[in-house]
């Protein structure tokens, strides 16, 4: 303190004049981090602009729709964050770059928090068709990703039904572990969901003819070592009971 017992002002940081690409990333940013946290009918542009520590006639300059149209672009953004989770390199064996995969996508699920269901499984007064299409379009893009991956651009039906089926199956478990106090830890979690791949699979190999090759091209890509060879050693010796099935 000084003499007369107040303390120091704290200089500010000099002020910058943002670009219009980086006061929007800063407001969807801010935005993001609010549908995090609370359902989007219980954000307002208020908190939005207190977020950001500007007016809110700033965040109506960038966004004229209001509240609809943040919430829109915001949901693009988490979107296309989304869509990035699931594009791999082709390198490995297919049950390592599914875990890559769910290792970002996980990740986003664990940042996002509750807000998690909000932004991607709708159930929000400010959900539209717009918005519907914006989740159905990481779905669409997520499920093309894997079928890239697994060398069937142009899928049968149950090949295609097959990965769609794990996708939903990968978004509810999600939304559980969230519902469970995120347990069990992340990395358990994604090697359940490659686990559950992998005997999807091979489960729907056993009708279908172009996922049967598919399966075993990858299956003998695969270390023993590896999920897919650690998942059988485990299976050993509980099939050996249903022995007299074959």
């Amino acid at each position: 303190m000084n003499g007369s017992g107040t303390a120091p002002a704290v200089p500010r940081p000099a002020y910058r004049r943002l670009s219009v690409a980086e006061r929007r990333a800063q407001l969807l940013t801010a935005a993001l981090g609010l549908f995090a946290q609370r359902a989007p009918e219980d954000v307002s542009l208020d908190d939005v602009a207190n977020a950001a520590q500007v007016s809110r006639p700033l965040v109506y300059r960038y966004f004229p729709g209001g509240k609809q149209q943040l919430y829109e672009a915001a949901l693009r953004s988490a979107a296309d964050n989304l869509e990035d989770c699931f594009a791999e390199a082709e390198t490995g064996p297919l049950t390592q770059r599914l875990g890559r995969a769910l290792d970002r996508y996980l990740a986003f699920v664990d940042e996002h928090d509750a807000g998690f269901s909000a932004l991607l499984q709708g159930g929000s007064v400010v959900e539209t068709a717009r918005t519907d299409a914006i989740v159905d379009e990481v779905r669409r893009t997520a499920a093309e990703q894997i079928l890239h991956h697994l060398g069937a651009p142009e899928p049968g039906p149950r090949l295609r039904m097959m990965v769609r089926t794990w996708l939903t199956a990968v978004e509810a478990a999600s939304l559980i572990w969230l519902d469970e106090e995120k347990q069990p830890p992340l990395d358990e979690l994604r090697d359940w969901l490659v686990d559950h791949f992998i005997a999807l699979i091979l489960a729907t190999s056993a009708t279908d003819e172009e996922t049967g090759r598919i399966a075993a091209a990858a299956m003998a890509a695969e270390p023993r070592e590896g999920p897919a060879g650690t998942l059988v050693q485990r299976l050993a010796p509980i099939l050996g009971g249903a022995a007299h099935l074959l």
